[in-house]
């Protein structure tokens, strides 16, 4: 099933409202309360948009939804990946975070287990700091969901079509969740989701106006969509961003090599991260940056991120890497 609308906000919106529309017939079709499935378990550091529904799983910067009302969902502690430690240490560590990750949501579910729709999830965070998981986690969420009726959704709005090197940043850990949701490079927002929901009938994709939009799959923004799509085939894209995402990941490496100011490189395909010490030394380096004529994001409290175009060169990262080292020796002298 697909359903196009406008914004990646209203594509995780709407995968939430096909999440709740089905937990509540399952629940019906098993002699359970339809008033029930209507939560969601979600992780902290989470930014799944700033729309009604996704405001409550949203937990980034408070300005984006602090004084708005918002639903007390189930929040559970994040287990991703510490690239500030050494990697012998690395992989220790997250392994007793998911366990404790693991034991809240079961908690969560053995309380309210009927009232749970789904568990969403970014298969990278990246407003919440550019926080990566190993597949393990996203399996044991697959696993979670399986065994207590639930659904999981990928929002993959930010890593979605070719940013990450595949097409969808879930190939790389071989776990299929039940519904997606995409926007951003792919130039047209919307839900996928797969064959679970023909397991209950008059799902919200079978019910017309069930869904919909005043501008949702619009023609302009399919017309758009496709020619991206058939330009980002043709040139050979998504292989080019996992090409060039591995230079500029070993470019950055060696960066933090030479910087001690650059910490926790991070990265897959383009989808890329380092930490700087403290937020206020963060904020100036990527003022700077902006001075000399790099566009880069912010990220979590400390973090520089990049997100190139699919198109990128070894050249234009190359560029990129001489303005980093510039703006390292100048906050060196601060």
């Amino acid at each position: 099933h697909l359903f196009f609308v406008d914004g990646g906000a209203l594509a995780v919106e709407n995968a939430l409202k096909v999440a709740f529309d089905w937990k509540s017939r399952w629940n019906e079709a098993h002699g359970i309360d339809p008033a029930l499935g209507t939560r969601v378990l979600h992780l902290e550091q989470a930014f799944h948009g700033r729309s009604g529904y996704t405001m409550s799983l949203t937990n980034t910067d408070p300005r984006k939804t602090d004084l708005f009302a918002k639903f007390n969902w189930p929040r559970v502690s994040n287990p991703c990946l510490d690239f500030s430690l050494p990697k012998s240490e690395r992989e220790a560590d997250v392994v007793e975070r998911e366990k404790r990750s693991e034991q809240e949501i079961m908690k969560v579910v053995a309380e309210r287990g009927i009232d749970l729709a789904a568990i969403i999830i970014e298969p990278i965070q990246g407003e919440g700091g550019d926080n990566h998981f190993r597949g393990e986690w996203l399996r044991t969420l697959r696993r979670i969901c399986d065994e207590n009726e639930m659904l999981l959704i990928f929002d993959e709005v930010q890593t979605g079509m070719g940013t990450t090197g595949r097409n969808w940043c879930c190939e790389h850990f071989d776990v299929k969740p039940d519904l997606m949701a995409f926007g951003k490079k792919v130039q047209v927002c919307g839900v996928m989701a797969g064959p679970r929901f023909d397991e209950v009938e008059d799902n919200a994709f079978r019910l017309p106006s069930r869904l919909n939009s005043t501008w949702g799959g619009n023609f302009t923004d399919m017309v758009r969509s496709t020619h991206y799509l058939r330009v980002i085939e043709k040139e050979n894209l998504v292989e080019n961003a996992a090409k060039m995402g591995a230079h500029f990941l070993k470019s950055l490496q060696e960066l933090q090599s030479d910087e001690s100011i650059v910490t926790a490189v991070r990265g897959r395909g383009l989808f890329l991260a380092f930490n700087l010490p403290d937020p206020k030394m963060r904020d100036e380096f990527w003022k700077g940056l902006f001075d000399r004529g790099a566009l880069v994001l912010k990220s979590g409290e400390r973090a520089i991120r990049f997100r190139p175009a699919l198109d990128i060169s070894a050249q234009v990262v190359d560029e990129a890497m001489a303005l980093l080292r510039e703006q390292c020796r100048q906050t060196r002298k601060l």
